[in-house]
């Protein structure tokens, strides 16, 4: 066993795994698994730039993270930073920032690796199952940017897009620097365009449709699920592996696009850091899914993250 630390930082959340790792038999034993909002994505598709204050929210979490790191005696440490800080003309100072509290040099990866990652995290305890047919399509839909990954044994073909739930909340769903609320027709209509758009990209390279599995991983999918299993609170047992049809994608869906704030932020497994941009997330994921003609998405807890403390291994 190799005990390893690998902490994901994206556009909205950053989230720590502590693991032991058995590369012999492809066993991945958590030992603290936890994620902050922090939203550091806030305004880049505006500015450009990474705020002040959702760079203190991130080093903030950062220090308390090292922590966790330290008590636990993790021998090797991977921090991987994905849209936002790939997006930001000051990422200098994230950078800084980030090697002075935990001590290792934030890698921003591209979203090609970003991909692949995501791919090993969701798929390697799949391998064994007689359920799932292959290949699969792997969705990790973050703050920032989606992820879509093809492959069987490896990867066929990987594309990352700029539409993610943050991103597509503040360039279409926010108005007066408030999140409609609910959101218009129109403004439905101009997110429906901007992920259509980027689902022809992604199947410039990836062959979407060949995939017989879909795999659907990050918060709004999970909550998606959460929402459709009417937990009374977020459980990642129940939620991990579980299978969400279509037609109750399409439900939550519509239900979230015009719900409000308040209604939102009533549904008890709902994080609320999530309450604003569930909505643009829950689309995306129902967008792809009649796209590829999916009729069912399997929710994976294990994504990024796992994925990069294997490569720790």
């Amino acid at each position: 066993m190799t005990r390893v630390a690998a902490i994901d930082c994206g556009t909205n959340s950053i989230r720590l795994l502590v693991a032991d790792a058995d590369p012999a038999t492809g066993e991945l034993v958590d030992l603290d698994r936890r994620m902050t909002i922090v939203r550091l994505g806030q305004g880049v598709d505006r500015t450009g730039r990474l705020a002040p204050e959702a760079l203190e929210r991130t080093f903030a979490a950062c220090r308390e993270y090292a922590a966790i790191i330290k008590e636990h005696g993790a021998e090797r440490l991977r921090f991987v930073a994905t849209s936002a800080s790939r997006d930001a003309e000051n990422r200098d100072e994230f950078v800084r920032g980030v090697l002075d509290i935990l001590g290792v040099e934030p890698e921003v990866i591209t979203g090609d690796q970003e991909a692949g990652f995501s791919f090993t995290g969701a798929t390697k305890e799949l391998a064994g199952s007689d359920h799932l047919d292959k290949p699969y399509l792997v969705v990790d839909i973050g703050g920032g940017s989606t992820e879509f990954v093809v492959g069987d044994d490896q990867v066929r073909g990987a594309r990352s897009v700029d539409v993610g739930c943050v991103r597509m909340t503040e360039r279409h769903l926010v108005r007066d620097g408030a999140v409609t609320d609910p959101p218009t027709e129109e403004q439905i209509a101009a997110v429906r365009a901007d992920i259509e758009r980027a689902l022809d990209l992604a199947e410039e390279s990836v062959p979407l449709r060949e995939a017989r599995t879909l795999v659907g991983l990050a918060g709004s999918v999970t909550t998606v699920s959460a929402i459709a299993q009417e937990l009374p609170e977020y459980d990642s047992q129940r939620i991990h592996h579980s299978r969400v049809p279509r037609q109750k994608v399409r439900e939550i869906t519509e239900w979230l696009l015009h719900s409000t704030h308040a209604e939102r932020a009533a549904v008890p497994s709902m994080h609320p850091g999530r309450v604003d941009v569930i909505a643009a997330g829950a689309l995306v994921l129902l967008s792809i899914m009649n796209r590829t003609g999916a009729e069912e998405v399997v929710v994976s807890e294990h994504d990024i993250l796992d994925g990069i403390a294997w490569s720790l291994a």
